[in-house]
């Protein structure tokens, strides 16, 4: 039998060619200055500021990577900043999954409320609340501590969290919860043994932006630590911008060092992450 083939429409096709074109050109413009950096990255000083520049570089090196790992405490830096994003993701993650918990499953008086006033906290722009928190660090006596970034950290993440995390929460079954009540379960095994295995989505999309904001914050970190022995990955890369010049091959290998462990963290949780992203949008 043969099967009946639609008419030409050019109208269609025009659409679908600039469609593909518009996107191609956008895909364009968003992985060009990756490729850039990651182009001089690999190239001596003397050829970054080459006329006119090559994409593919001539003679690729690995010195500037190399001194990047070896120079300004860049080896401290990198430390630190993992322990503070690594113990900022794990507590923010844990908390915000706690309170998304209780918001979702547990009527309160005031739960409306305390749940509106936490996205109000949302449309505050982190700048407007620098002093207050400096003043806050300050007296707790955390300033030039790494503890000063993590509380901070968590404090500013886990609202927006609590608001994914709720509205993928409230899609689970209500019938498994009751299910293991009746079993004699209490509600923090249920927490651990039952929503979190089933959150794995949800949880990974906020790992990775938990991680992300806390890997690469520069403001508050500049701000609260003035120890060297103290500071994170992102001063790093800024004390490699000189006064009077600044070699920008070692500063793009020193962006790419600091990229890869975001790179981990994505590609670990990238097949939860198509499927949590918009999680929290949908109720169900």
């Amino acid at each position: 039998m043969r099967v009946a083939r639609k008419p030409f429409n050019p109208k269609r096709f025009f659409r679908l060619v600039l469609l593909y074109l518009l996107a191609a050109g956008g895909a364009v413009v968003m992985i060009f200055p990756f490729l850039w950096m990651v182009s001089n990255a690999f190239k001596e000083h003397v050829f970054v500021i080459e006329y006119p520049p090559q994409l593919i570089p001539t003679h690729p090196s690995i010195g500037n990577f190399m001194r990047a790992w070896t120079s300004n405490n860049f080896q401290l830096y990198f430390t630190n900043s993992a322990v503070v994003a690594l113990t900022s993701t794990f507590f923010t993650v844990l908390f915000s999954a706690m309170m998304a918990y209780a918001f979702a499953r547990f009527k309160f008086p005031g739960r409306e409320i305390l749940f509106f006033a936490i996205l109000l906290v949302l449309m505050v722009p982190d700048m407007i609340t620098i002093i207050p928190k400096f003043v806050l660090i300050k007296t707790l006596g955390l300033r030039n501590s790494l503890w000063g970034l993590i509380l901070v950290y968590i404090a500013g993440s886990t609202s927006l969290n609590t608001f994914l995390l709720r509205g993928f929460f409230e899609q689970l079954p209500h019938e498994l919860e009751e299910a293991m009540l009746m079993d004699g379960a209490g509600y923090f095994t249920i927490f651990l043994r039952m929503i979190l295995p089933l959150s794995a989505p949800a949880l990974a999309t906020v790992t990775i932006f938990s991680f992300l904001g806390h890997w690469d914050e520069f403001t508050w970190a500049l701000t609260i630590i003035d120890d060297p022995l103290k500071r994170t990955l992102p001063i790093a890369i800024y004390s490699f911008q000189g006064q009077h010049g600044t070699e920008w091959g070692l500063v793009f290998a020193a962006m790419i060092i600091a990229l890869i462990p975001v790179l981990i963290i994505f590609i670990a949780l990238q097949r939860y992450f198509v499927s949590g992203i918009t999680a929290g949008a949908v109720k169900g």
